[in-house]
């Protein structure tokens, strides 16, 4: 076997694992059918399945609880060298949470067309995000702007900050 096939197969059994994630998930009514796994030099160091509705938090998708485990597992808050495997496109919060975490690479299964098919439709949000704020459906009013700069100011100053 090459090590592209080789490399492949291996990209497949992991896909594998976030889609069984997905039906777990789906089975023991813990929320929606998506399941996500990170992977660093080849071994597994989070998983995560959609949590939303048994946890009433919206931010509990399976990208995200994958993040957040493989960032406890390996003890820091940047993935650099890790790739994850995900069983549906990511959503617009995982794609940001995605890119904050710092991933090497995303594979997916499905795709954002088949999730609006089945009812969860994003499209929305990608459309809001390129909306000025006063024509959004949810009012973004600034306020107090002036005050908002004190807390960037007190970052500066700190000498002992860790950037990120």
């Amino acid at each position: 076997m090459s090590t592209k096939e080789q490399t492949l197969e291996n990209d497949e059994k992991f896909m594998d694992e976030a889609i069984e994630l997905a039906i777990k998930g789906v089975m023991s009514d813990e929320g929606g059918p998506f399941g996500a796994i990170v992977v660093k030099d080849g071994r597994i160091v989070g998983k995560g399945n959609n949590h939303v509705t048994s946890t009433n938090d919206p931010t509990a998708h399976a990208e995200v609880m994958a993040i957040r485990d493989a960032c406890r597992t390996l003890n820091t808050f940047q993935l650099n060298g890790c790739v994850l495997y995900t069983s549906c496109e990511p959503c617009p919060m995982c794609l940001g949470a995605i890119y904050w975490a710092r991933l090497d690479k995303v594979f997916y299964s499905a795709n954002r067309h088949i999730a609006s098919y089945h009812g969860f439709d994003d499209s929305f949000i990608y459309n809001e995000v390129n909306l000025s704020f006063d024509k959004r459906r949810i009012p973004f009013i600034n306020i107090s702007p002036e005050k908002g700069l004190v807390p960037f100011r007190e970052w500066e100053k700190k000498d002992d900050k860790i950037k990120y």
